[in-house]
């Protein structure tokens, strides 16, 4: 599965690949192949993911076109 959005938020937020996979205490290599979706993205990190950006995991995963975290 490929991660558009995780692509788009961090594009969003100005950050480069190398400062979310610091955040999230991994290889840069590792993040871009999240956002690639050659490998699968861990519940842990996605979580955590949601919770930097302020949105939902589902948003994240295309469930949903909601940026907004539940209420």
């Amino acid at each position: 599965m490929y991660f558009r959005r995780l692509y788009d938020l961090r594009i969003d937020s100005d950050k480069t690949q190398q400062a979310i996979a610091d955040y999230l205490i991994c290889n840069r290599q590792v993040y871009a192949r999240y956002e690639k979706g050659l490998r699968e993205i861990p519940v842990s990190m996605l979580i955590k993911l949601a919770k930097y950006y302020g949105t939902s995991t589902d948003y994240i995963l295309g469930l949903t076109d909601k940026r907004k975290p539940y209420s």
